[in-house]
């Protein structure tokens, strides 16, 4: 362990945050749009005319994905790696970027599969009351207000992690 972090110093810390943030993220995306996909499917081979509905709901989930690759781009640009001169970061440094990616990791992967069976839930909604669907698309939003306080406190840590 200590032959890796001479060799790679803190730019591999940062790097496995940010990896982390993405691919946390994305495995919560998955989970939850899948969740609702399968739910989905029951409904839409009885009423195929509901897909629009369904495939909001469906959608939702898959944001925290995107919260984490936003998460990882930004640090990658708060470190320099766009500007073509990267920040050489010393262990500690790289410990703090890796730290402060914490809150996307947890919060994106949580709460895309919390949202996930929310949606999958409000796919009963969409087959007993059609024109009520968007009572389960507002339960949604308010899943997904935790993940973007995730990627906003992610974003404040990195902004001041050097």
């Amino acid at each position: 362990m200590v032959a890796f972090f001479e060799m790679f110093g803190g730019q591999a810390l940062a790097f496995i945050g940010f990896a982390l943030a993405v691919g946390l993220c994305c495995v919560g995306s998955a989970k939850g749009t899948g969740m609702v996909g399968e739910a989905a499917t029951g409904v839409l081979s009885e009423t195929p005319e509901h897909f629009t509905k369904c495939m909001i709901l469906q959608a939702l989930p898959g944001t925290q994905g995107l919260y984490g690759l936003a998460a990882g781009f930004f640090g990658l640009f708060t470190l320099g790696f766009f500007s073509g001169s990267p920040a050489q970061l010393t262990v500690a440094q790289g410990f703090s970027v890796l730290l402060a990616c914490v809150p996307i990791m947890l919060g994106g992967l949580l709460s895309a599969i919390a949202q996930g069976r929310v949606a999958a839930a409000s796919i009963n909604i969409v087959a007993k009351k059609p024109d009520d669907y968007m009572k389960g698309v507002i339960m949604c939003g308010i899943v997904e207000f935790y993940a973007i306080l995730s990627l906003v406190g992610t974003i404040l840590m990195l902004m001041y992690a050097l």
